[in-house]
């Protein structure tokens, strides 16, 4: 394979580009920080060649959330061009150029919606003007139609190649005085079009960080601690360098910083397979560390021991949660628990270097350019500016590729070796080595009232971090639902220690929590002898919106349309006849996005579990910008929740248990339900679908269990030998 082609325009020609021909345009977007505004720095832009073809720059790293295509989209139907026509390139990590540079949090559509297309229309606005010079015309007599500029009245048209040098001398419009499309013009946007990059993927073509090749460039393996942060004590480093191809091993001390350099060894030589034989000839000792006394069974020992005393603090009060429980018709008691998860990215971590020339040349699948970029410069101790970072297309993020530890081992390494290095991660070192999700323990009292409302609401929940700091997406909001919806609620909290890494797995936070919030829910709509849609309307009421807009916000009307379409498109009402059979729903809210899910499963004599279809209702604003990549992303999110329910990583003497797919269990294609996805389009700015339909679709499927069987899932994984007939 080939080098992986990067398009890293310099400033000179963003600024030129007029002069060869052709139109660039660049603009700064009123969303980017205060900074980038002072400094008068670029973050988007495009260019039209004299043959009429309009090349887009993709800002963001894509992880296959179809960013790469969306966000073009955006520019394209406001500069009215032919999607035909547009070829889409992905830049460089660059921050003097495109401000802030990341993928996460489903913030892509938020953040860019208004901004790209307005780019799109001042860039159109600059070609009519152009137009409007060459004949004469005044500029409000002029129209366009894809790829070109029309003055009715007299017949003329001009196609954007032919005007884009003149357009080049143009004023740029201010951004915010540029006119938008009606939504019912839209050509191009709302249309369901196929990721730009398919063609490449489904052919092997490279594109990812895997795929790359320099000449001569080495490989390397990075052997670390099976416990997280232990050092090397000692390595006897003779066997692996008399391994045939091994160019080179040595020790790197590191750091204690998670997501920096780790301690280790490393292994240089002419391929991947010889510096993997290599690293199995090392004889590594390691020192002791402080980590290797925890493990799952004594965090769990732990957690008991906290919910039986006061909580370490609480986060919220409202009402009196003891008078209320009192008063209650019927009460529940119930401990839920959720284990670690790995993010098990089908492409390992990876990432090429090149120290040459007093720089580090890196390419990297990193979902945070500039944050590695910053940690490499001071691992290295270079300057930022002489590390460069080109963004490869990342085989799977969730949230894994946030951190950028590959990043600094593969340039520690290339540093050290002087030569190009790919250092490649087996998928032991993936699982073994991971940001996992956190594990955590619910200790929940609720309470229903005699005419099945909910009276009360208690949450002693147990999690991991040190004084007032929770660990890395481990912490629950005091305004997580149904706060501010139950007179009678509390949430407390009580932390233990943790030497393992966590960190922000799909839907953080909210696909743990969304399963104990909708588990409970429907215990207690059981108790109340309530059917699980009707109680939870009753729940969220006539409620408009509950707090200020925006991630803190709730608006109880738009959940609960979503939770009334899931019901009528699933036939909530009609159940499953079948025995060992049921359908269970959920919904929560996160990432903007409002969805509600309805899951039906059927249950084997033996315990096996199997989905069999899940309806998605969704509420994310009101456009969707390709329905295609829409699909996918529910999709996805929903066959990925359904795997999480299967896996656990567990801890025993500081290190992980699990090391491949064989012990982490990944869903496979044979298992897959079907799933029906609907779409309210309400009138609210649009929003992200890469996060928000996964949360749900845990609890539908153990609510679902629990018609089924009647056994209720309170502990994940799954364990069909408790689900078994008897």
């Amino acid at each position: 394979m080939g080098l992986i082609p990067t398009f890293t325009p310099s400033r000179r020609a963003i600024l030129a580009g007029g002069g060869a021909g052709g139109l660039v345009l660049a603009f700064s977007l009123a969303g980017r920080n205060a900074a980038a505004q002072e400094a008068g720095k670029l973050n988007a832009f495009v260019q039209i060649a004299p043959d009429g073809w309009v090349t887009i720059v993709s800002k963001n790293p894509e992880i296959g959330q179809g960013i790469k295509t969306s966000l073009p989209m955006l520019i394209a139907e406001e500069l009215d061009v032919d999607w035909a026509r547009v070829r889409t390139v992905q830049a460089d990590n660059d921050p003097e150029a495109y401000g802030r540079q990341f993928a996460g949090g489903s913030m892509a559509t938020p953040l860019h919606w208004d901004q790209l297309r307005q780019v799109g229309a001042a860039g159109r606005a600059m070609l009519i003007s152009a137009a409007a010079a060459d004949w004469g015309a005044p500029a409000d007599e002029l129209s366009t139609e894809p790829g070109v500029v029309v003055h009715a009245a007299s017949g003329r048209r001009a196609d954007y190649g032919s005007l884009a040098a003149k357009a080049a001398t143009m004023p740029a419009p201010a951004l915010d005085s540029v006119p938008l499309k009606d939504a019912s013009q839209y050509r191009i946007i709302g249309k369901p079009t196929p990721q730009v990059d398919v063609d490449a993927i489904v052919t092997g073509q490279p594109l990812f960080g895997i795929d790359m090749r320099l000449p001569g460039m080495l490989y390397a393996t990075y052997e670390k601690a099976p416990v997280f942060g232990a050092r090397v004590a000692s390595a006897d480093l003779a066997a692996a360098k008399a391994v045939k191809g091994v160019r080179d091993a040595f020790v790197l001390e590191g750091g204690e910083e998670f997501d920096g350099l780790a301690p280790g060894v490393a292994v240089v030589a002419d391929s991947w397979w010889q510096a993997r034989k290599g690293r199995e000839a090392l004889k590594v000792k390691w020192a002791d560390h402080p980590t290797a006394s925890q493990s799952s069974a004594g965090y769990a020992a732990r957690a008991q021991a906290l919910a039986g005393g006061a909580p370490g603090k609480t986060l919220r009060q409202d009402g009196d949660v003891a008078a209320g429980l009192a008063a209650s018709a019927k009460t529940v008691e119930a401990e839920y628990f959720y284990p670690f998860l790995s993010h098990a990215t089908l492409e390992p971590q990876n990432c090429t270097a090149h120290f040459h020339d007093g720089k580090m040349e890196i390419w990297a699948p990193t979902q945070l350019p500039e944050p590695g970029r910053q940690i490499v410069a001071k691992t290295l101790g270079l300057k930022p500016e002489d590390v460069i970072v080109h963004m490869t297309r990342i085989g799977g993020g969730f949230g894994r590729r946030l951190m950028n530890d590959y990043m600094v081992e593969a340039a520690a390494i290339a540093h050290r070796t002087g030569a190009p290095v790919k250092l490649v991660w087996t998928r032991e070192d993936d699982m073994r080595h991971d940001f996992y999700r956190p594990a955590g323990f619910h200790f929940l009292r609720g309470g229903v009232s005699a005419d099945g409302k909910i009276a009360a609401w208690a949450d002693h929940f147990v999690t991991f971090g040190q004084g007032e700091e929770t660990a890395r997406s481990a912490g629950m909001a005091p305004t997580e639902f149904p706060a501010r919806f139950v007179d009678n609620y509390r949430l407390d909290v009580s932390m233990m220690p943790l030497g393992v890494p966590t960190g922000p797995l799909r839907a953080p936070g909210s696909n743990a929590i969304a399963f104990v919030v909708q588990s409970f829910i429907d215990e207690l709509a059981h108790a109340a002898g309530a059917d699980p849609v009707a109680f939870r309307l009753q729940l969220l009421g006539d409620r408009g919106l509950v707090g200020e807009p925006g991630r803190g916000g709730y608006d109880a009307g738009r959940m609960a349309a979503v939770l009334r379409l899931v019901a009528e498109k699933s036939g909530w009402d009609q159940k499953p006849s079948e025995p060992r059979r049921g359908k269970g729903v959920a919904f929560h809210y996160s990432h903007l996005g409002y969805f509600a899910e309805v899951a039906e499963v059927a249950v084997g004599a033996d315990g096996a579990v199997r989905v069999e279809k899940v309806w998605v209702a969704a509420d994310v604003g009101r456009q969707i910008i390709n329905p295609l990549g829409a699909l996918n992303q529910i999709e996805g999110s929903v066959i990925d929740g359904i795997s999480e329910m299967s896996g656990q990583i567990t801890i025993a003497g500081g290190a992980v248990e699990q090391g491949n797919f064989d012990t982490f269990p990944l869903l496979r294609i044979d298992a897959a339900p079907v799933i029906e996805t609907h779409f309210i389009k309400s009138d609210n700015p649009p929003t992200g679908l890469g996060e928000p339909a996964l949360p749900p679709v845990v609890p539908a499927v153990a609510n679902a269990i629990f018609a089924a069987t009647g056994k209720r899932i309170r502990k994940l994984p799954l364990d069909p030998t408790q689900l078994a007939a008897s």
